[in-house]
């Protein structure tokens, strides 16, 4: 399956550097035309999808106009509440707003440097074991994967997490070869700030990663022992750091910790997205009883994730099998060996995980599961490529072509009205292709290339036409799909044009407020889209109050915050159903003229947790004058009914 005249590989040997003088001369451009290429598909017209998710694009604004903000990963430049999630991805994006001013390209961009670094570091892996053709293969089929070109163009913390994990998986294979403690340490902290992006997922590689080292590093065990205390020592340390600061000042010293019902950031991590992803027992949260799709084996191969992650799925699991076979007998430190371990254990855990978990699943998670299964692909195709003069490695590579290209066509065919030729095209390119690879052996060399050619065009056209789709359409909400149905099962949020994406206020630093077509509240998975009336009387003498206004649930909070400019304290968090404000709490606030507006019509939704919000509508409505700016019903805080 590799994509290049790759000389055979014997017993692979450790390569210091990406490209080294004695590599042919389409090494340096063929990898030079595959980073722009990836950074092409990722950039093109990205200012598309607006804030994307604007949960978390008001968290980035707030934390360029507050340094506490950004530390704790507050929703709002006052303070009310955090994202529920760790804040190290943000920290990136606020950088990026620091610099630039806010805006879709700020916000964005620096996600999609991120996948061309995973897309580069995936390349650099492979090559490392198996030779720069099956590295270019890797590269293009993990930079070619729906979901990836979807996550990669999206504000979501899953791009930090997926490069961190990509980067640990890399300087694994690297730290295997060598012996050396300080590359397997820096494995150990790369994690660790993975775990400061989405928490538990980022641990889901380390029981694999552990395995491989004790298995193959070319130290004596009791050495490798050690090595792997300082390394996940250093994992502990690096996550951990941020959890313990939290934990330690006061809760009236810093934001409520949102997705929690303690104000723990250490109940966040072993509930709402801990434990809890898994059981489907989630306090506070839609949790299992939302219908998040059959678990089970077959859920990475279903009409709604199929298409995002599986093209090349088969292929792994079958070449990381004949991968091993391949290697045979070699010595327990064989770097071949080491290295297809690595992204195996990678795959299998979180693919399992993923399969199996019970409470909230989204189609986009599986983006951790393409570096792995592009290096898979990349590691075994290349290995039987080596040993393609023996009949049952041509037998295998051929068979793994027709089969993905069989379910290439499955894949196409689910949504028939789209590019209809290619499904054909594709499935006719794999028969053809693996037939030649029957007989690739006694080829003259030119010939060669056309069968790779082929092979390549029959493997990737499938995902690359998805991956073309997803480029070209925008994206927001917080639950969106890759490829052209473009549909989960709530929905994308409705996609805008271009030309009437939204952009920031200049009290944001931005270039101007374009108001989008509605005036809605929002929902639980799309921010509100307020008008520029609602705007206007939100930012009514806006500087005398600490929040502009207050929203029950983050997205409906998100859309006003990032149209105003100013604060707006998102009533129970996410899902409108955390304890912050309590009741008591919010008549202090409003008490003491911090919040000027709150915006009717309740969007929280949980089968849990804390009623605050609904107590706090309650009062309001029944304490405090209201008034309808187009369609949207704001009660003034600052007027008390007699």
């Amino acid at each position: 399956m590799s994509t290049v005249l790759d000389p055979p590989v014997g017993v692979a040997t450790p390569v210091p550097a990406p490209l080294r003088a004695g590599d042919p001369g389409w090494v340096r451009p063929a990898l030079l035309t595959l980073l722009g290429a990836t950074g092409v598909l990722y950039v093109w017209d990205l200012a598309a999808s607006g804030w994307a998710n604007a949960f978390y694009a008001a968290a980035v604004q707030a934390g360029s106009q507050s340094w506490s903000a950004a530390f704790y990963g507050a929703s709002d430049a006052a303070g009310a509440i955090t994202v529920d999630k760790p804040p190290a991805s943000l920290w990136v994006m606020e950088a990026s707003v620091r610099l630039f001013g806010l805006s879709s390209w700020s916000l964005l961009v620096p996600q999609a440097l991120m996948g061309v670094a995973t897309t580069g570091v995936v390349y650099l892996a492979v090559r490392r074991v198996v030779g720069p053709g099956a590295g270019l293969l890797a590269g293009a089929a993990s930079a070619l994967t729906p979901v990836a070109v979807l996550m990669f163009r999206f504000d979501n913390p899953d791009a930090l997490l997926v490069l961190l994990l990509t980067l640990a998986a890399y300087l694994l294979t690297r730290a295997v070869q060598s012996g050396r403690r300080a590359t397997l340490v820096a494995v150990g902290v790369l994690i660790g700030f993975a775990f400061l992006t989405k928490t538990l997922q980022a641990f889901l590689v380390v029981p694999g990663f552990a395995l491989v080292w004790l298995v193959c590093a070319p130290t004596v065990l009791r050495r490798r022992l050690v090595d792997l205390a300082w390394a996940t020592l250093a994992m502990v340390v690096a996550g951990g750091w941020w959890v313990l600061v939290v934990e330690l000042v006061p809760a009236d010293w810093r934001p409520y910790i949102g997705g929690s019902q303690t104000n723990s950031v250490w109940e966040l991590i072993w509930g709402y997205n801990g434990l809890g992803r898994l059981t489907g027992d989630e306090t506070g949260s839609v949790g299992g009883t939302m219908g998040w799709g059959e678990t089970g084996l077959g859920r990475m191969f279903d009409a709604e994730i199929g298409g995002q992650i599986s093209w090349l799925l088969p292929a792994a699991l079958v070449l990381a099998v004949a991968g091993l076979v391949a290697v045979g007998r070699r010595p327990r430190t064989d770097p071949a060996r080491a290295g297809l371990l690595v992204w195996t254990t990678w795959l299998l855990a979180t693919g399992l995980t993923f399969s199996l978990m019970a409470g909230i699943f989204h189609a986009y998670y599986t983006v951790a599961l393409a570096p792995a299964i592009a290096a898979v692909v990349g590691i075994g195709g290349g290995l039987l490529w080596a040993r393609r003069g023996s009949w049952w490695a041509r037998l295998v590579l051929a068979g793994t072509l027709a089969g993905t290209g069989v379910w290439s066509w499955v894949l196409l065919t689910r949504t028939p009205s789209f590019v209809p030729w290619v499904a054909p095209l594709v499935l006719a390119a794999a028969l053809l292709g693996a037939g030649a690879l029957l007989g690739v052996h006694r080829l003259p060399r030119p010939l060669v290339g056309v069968v790779v050619a082929l092979g390549t065009l029959a493997a990737l056209g499938g995902p690359a036409a998805y991956a073309v789709d997803t480029a070209s359409a925008p994206h927001t909400g917080s639950i969106v799909t890759a490829g052209p149905t473009g549909i989960s099962r709530f929905g994308n949020a409705p996609a805008r044009p271009a030309s009437t994406a939204p952009q920031p206020h200049p009290g944001a630093g931005g270039p101007g407020f374009t108001p989008g077509g509605g005036s809605t509240r929002g929902s639980l998975v799309g921010a509100s889209d307020p008008s520029a009336q609602v705007v206007a009387a939100l930012r009514g003498n806006a500087s005398s109050f600490t929040w502009v206004a207050a929203a029950i649930g983050s997205q409906s909070a998100a859309g006003y915050q990032l149209a105003t400019g100013d604060p707006v304290m998102a009533v129970g968090g996410f899902n409108g159903s955390d304890p912050s404000p309590t009741l008591a709490e919010f008549q202090q606030y409003v008490a003491a003229g911090d919040i000027h507006w709150f915006v009717g019509g309740s969007v929280g939704r949980s089968s849990s947790g804390s009623s605050s919000s609904a107590d706090i509508q309650d009062w309001v409505a029944q304490n405090y004058p209201a008034s309808t700016v187009d369609g949207v019903t704001l009660y003034d805080l600052s007027r008390r009914i007699d």
